[in-house]
C-alpha cells in the first residue's frame, strides 16, 4: 500500500500573496480549508485509486481508508 509519489510533491502550500495571483484563483489546487500558509493535499492523490494507503509517521503506521459514502477514516 505504498504510494510512488513523494509526499512533499503532493503538497501545495498558499500564502495571503499567493492567494490573489490569477494561477491560484480556479487552478484546482487545494486550498488547505482558505488558511494561507497551511498545506492541502487532496485524497485522490494520496489514495491514487486505491481504498486504502498506509502512512508512515513518526515511526507508526497509519491507514487512512475511503468509505462508500466518500468519508474518509485515519486508523492506527
Amino acid at each position: 500500500m505504498q504510494a510512488s509519489t513523494p509526499a512533499a510533491s503532493l503538497l501545495r502550500t498558499r500564502t495571503a500573496d499567493s492567494a490573489r495571483t490569477p494561477a491560484a484563483e480556479g487552478d484546482g489546487a487545494p486550498t488547505g480549508a482558505g488558511v494561507p500558509g497551511v498545506a492541502a493535499v487532496d485524497s485522490s492523490a494520496l489514495l491514487q485509486g486505491q481504498k486504502a494507503v498506509a502512512i508512515s509517521h513518526n515511526g507508526s503506521v497509519y491507514r487512512l481508508q475511503a468509505t462508500k459514502l466518500g468519508k474518509l477514516i485515519l486508523t492506527k
